[in-house]
């Protein structure tokens, strides 16, 4: 399985597949592109289909770099996924759409 990153527009990157070791680096080199000129960001996720704990450190890593800023944002979570992050606490920290 892949992971599909599209660049929505300068502060939304809309996530397809799947988040997990294999793909989870290239997440990772998307956003340090562009944090640096973002003040949030969006994650779409309406066509993510699961996410690994790889995806997860992933997510932490950006939300501790936006902290400073406006934020991080996921949209359009799928039920499988937001139990993910109900599971492991995420939901109590992160900004769910």
């Amino acid at each position: 399985m892949s992971l599909k990153i599209e660049k929505k527009n300068a502060e939304t990157l809309a996530l397809a597949g799947r988040l997990d070791t294999l793909t989870a680096p290239e997440l990772e080199t998307e956003i340090s592109a562009i944090l640096p000129s973002v003040q949030t960001l969006i994650l779409d996720m309406e066509k993510l289909d699961y996410i690994s704990s790889a995806g997860l450190r992933v997510i932490l890593k950006t939300q501790k770099a936006l902290e400073k800023k406006s934020g991080l944002t996921l949209t359009h979570v799928s039920d499988e996924v937001k139990e993910v992050f109900d599971i492991t606490g995420f939901s109590d920290f992160l900004t769910i759409e």
